[in-house]
């Protein structure tokens, strides 16, 4: 890996433990984990390969398997992934740096249909490799296939710097909103889900 994320710097090293319990308990009382998944899984067709990046304890990618897509989710956090792969069999759950993104290196040839990053992904990668993500997603991607993403929008990482990043990265922007069940985007907002097409 090439340098650490935010997700390791900014946080105790208990706070990778403490996110799958976290979601471990909300999946046991039977809350609705799912509002991610069910946006991608409105944008593409049935039975699509996808791309869960920043997949942390599988919850998205998940849904989607279950939906009758196929699924690979790629994290930087071993201990997220290893929670994927014992919570939720199915999708195939890699540990991987997506500023590095190669996953012919682990032997997924086929192009994706279509990406989700859930979970703020875009304020968690190491600093000044956002850009570097988003090229590394969009390689992956075959040509019209969206990716969906949604971050917290008052941190360190604007949504039009983000708009800048995922351009130069070979995506255009189709659609913004404030939140996962698409209510509107104001300007100023401090939550933004974007919908991105690989050109």
């Amino acid at each position: 890996m090439s340098e650490p994320t935010r997700w390791v710097t900014e946080n105790p090293e208990t706070h990778s433990q403490s996110y799958v319990d976290h979601f471990r308990r909300l999946a046991a009382q039977g809350r609705d984990l799912g509002g991610e998944a069910r946006l991608l899984d409105a944008l593409v067709a049935p039975g699509s390969h996808l791309l869960d990046a920043g997949c942390g304890t599988g919850r998205t990618g998940s849904v989607l398997q279950a939906r009758g897509h196929r699924v690979v989710g790629v994290d930087a956090d071993p201990l997220l992934v290893g929670a994927a792969r014992e919570d939720h069999p199915g999708p195939r759950w890699i540990v991987g740096d997506l500023s590095t993104l190669d996953l012919a290196a682990h032997g997924v040839d086929e192009p994706f249909d279509g990406a989700v990053m859930a979970g703020n992904v875009m304020v968690y990668v190491a600093a000044g490799t956002e850009r570097a993500v988003l090229a590394g997603i969009a390689r992956h991607l075959a040509p019209g296939a969206p990716l969906v993403t949604g971050f917290a929008a008052d941190r360190h990482y604007a949504p039009y710097d983000f708009d800048d990043d995922a351009a130069a990265a070979g995506f255009v922007a189709e659609h913004r909103f404030a939140t996962w069940d698409l209510h509107p985007w104001q300007d100023g907002g401090d939550f933004a889900v974007t919908i991105l097409r690989r050109l």
